[in-house]
């Protein structure tokens, strides 16, 4: 979020030994072949060159001889001419998320990283170019993108007719799969060790990488930390609740936000309630394409909205003003943003991966809570999920898949204040048991927080000296909390 190497220099590492590439661009890392490709996000103005192809693997491993599937690849290159042996591996999120889309959005992230190392993006099975499990609608749930909510039949149907449309055993796309993968595009590139960044959801996996092949890693650093002990999904609609009363109550307390808005929460719960005994008919501009539009604002929506919008402080920021305007009767504000999230959002996730991973690894860990119902998400999240994976072929996951790891690898984990969906006492609960484990929380930030303030210099210094007891993190104390927006312009005077 190397370059050729000589034959007898392979088992050291990835060396970068010759100068340039061919003629046509290409470039051998290790024992994979790459072209020049631009990387580049949906809906993201930036770009970013790398080189990219495929590694062919087993889509069931336990099955001599039968069906392959490419891995997409790409290698962001270090600007060293000596760069360091062991490069970065950046693990998506999601579930669902292709690691090369993702990575032009965090680039900024990984600049100091780049000195030294190069960065190298695997798609996991499922995403991006490996053989993605695309669904044909954006909003299957449950998406934690999504910005309407199916209920729970029709949530049933839309993974089967989602099934149908496949063609994977759906079974072979879990996190186990994913590591076996890693490893097997590590041995390619001729890394004797491996330093792993994972987001979210990428976090499982890199806990699960350092659990199978903890000598092949060097470091591990964990933004949005999800614990192996955790069924994901199980507390969502809680914590997302907590992160919501946090960041309303700044608003309470703040005077030019109190005085023009009140308190957000009661106007949530009186906009939620309007309309869910009427959704409304809302004309407005569409925010991508700035043509006119018409579309039904329904509680859901607001709850999508809101959800998403909890993800970053900025956002997070716009709520009261937001709810405020809608609540008044100009609704065009919100209706705009969803129509936004839906775009953007919706087409950063590939449901099918999602639903494989949740349903052979969480499924069976899950119960609907009652007290949910009177979350914002409510309790339709697992229902929808359970009643998803009714129809969805289940893989398997190792007998300690869910157990705490302990393991004495240099490890940073890090944790927004206000995260909505991987509190800070995730990353608590799993440093616990590592000893070279550190976790620093980022004042007033939400979900993911690599490339905030001076993380992107932490990232470096951590991944260089490889000790996180001893990294000089003060430069976090200058992180400020982001003030309520008072108008559409944001701070007004």
């Amino acid at each position: 979020m190397g370059r050729l190497a000589y034959a007898g220099l392979l088992a050291c590492g990835l060396v970068a030994v010759l100068p340039a590439g061919a003629a046509d661009g290409s470039r051998a890392f290790g024992a994979l072949q790459l072209e020049p490709c631009t990387l580049a996000a949906p809906g993201w103005p930036v770009t970013v060159s790398a080189q990219c192809g495929t590694l062919p693997v087993p889509e069931n491993r336990e099955r001599a001889g039968g069906r392959t599937i490419d891995l997409a690849i790409a290698v962001v290159p270090t600007r060293s001419r000596r760069p360091a042996p062991d490069p970065v591996l950046l693990l998506a999120g999601g579930p669902g998320q292709s690691a090369r889309e993702a990575f032009p959005v965090a680039a900024a992230a990984f600049a100091e990283v780049l000195r030294d190392r190069h960065v190298v993006l695997v798609d996991q099975r499922g995403t991006g170019g490996s053989n993605p499990l695309a669904c044909p609608s954006r909003t299957e749930g449950p998406d934690p993108a999504a910005v309407t909510t199916p209920r729970t039949e029709a949530a049933r149907e839309l993974a089967a007719q989602c099934l149908e449309s496949l063609d994977a055993d759906v079974r072979q796309y879990t996190t186990s799969a994913a590591v076996a993968d890693l490893e097997a595009v590590r041995s390619a590139l001729g890394a004797g060790q491996v330093n792993l960044v994972g987001v979210s959801y990428g976090t499982r996996v890199a806990l699960e990488y350092l659990r199978r092949h903890p000598s092949r890693i060097r470091t591990a650093v964990l933004d949005g930390v999800l614990p192996p002990t955790l069924a994901l999904g199980s507390e969502h609609a809680r914590n997302l609740e907590a992160a919501l009363d946090a960041q309303f109550a700044r608003c309470v307390a703040d005077a030019a936000c109190a005085a023009r808005y009140g308190d957000p929460r009661s106007t949530l719960v009186a906009l939620l309630e309007r309309l869910k005994r009427a959704p409304e008919r809302v004309s407005y501009r569409d925010p991508v394409t700035h043509d006119p539009r018409e579309d039904e604002l329904s509680s859901d929506t607001v709850a999508g909205v809101v959800r998403l919008y909890a993800y970053a402080p900025q956002l997070a920021a716009l709520i009261p003003f937001t709810l405020a305007e809608a609540a008044a009767g100009r609704p065009g504000t919100l209706m705009a943003q969803a129509r936004m999230v839906e775009t953007l959002v919706g087409e950063q996730i590939q449901v099918g991966l999602q639903l494989s991973v949740s349903c052979a690894e969480d499924a069976d860990r899950l119960q609907p809570d009652a007290a949910d119902a009177q979350t914002l998400l409510g309790a339709g999240f697992v229902e929808q999920l359970l009643a998803q994976c009714e129809v969805w072929p289940r893989g398997t996951r190792p007998a300690d898949f869910d157990a705490p790891l302990h393991s004495d690898r240099p490890v940073l984990l890090l944790s927004g204040e206000f995260d909505p969906v991987t509190p800070p006492r995730y990353g608590e609960e799993v440093v616990r048991t590592l000893p070279n484990g550190r976790h620093l929380v980022a004042r007033g930030q939400a979900h993911g927080v690599l490339g905030t303030g001076c993380m992107p210099q932490l990232l470096g210094r951590f991944v260089a000296a490889a000790d996180a007891r001893t990294l000089d993190a003060t430069c976090l104390d200058r992180l400020r909390h982001t003030p309520p927006f008072t108008g559409a312009y944001g701070w007004g005077p």
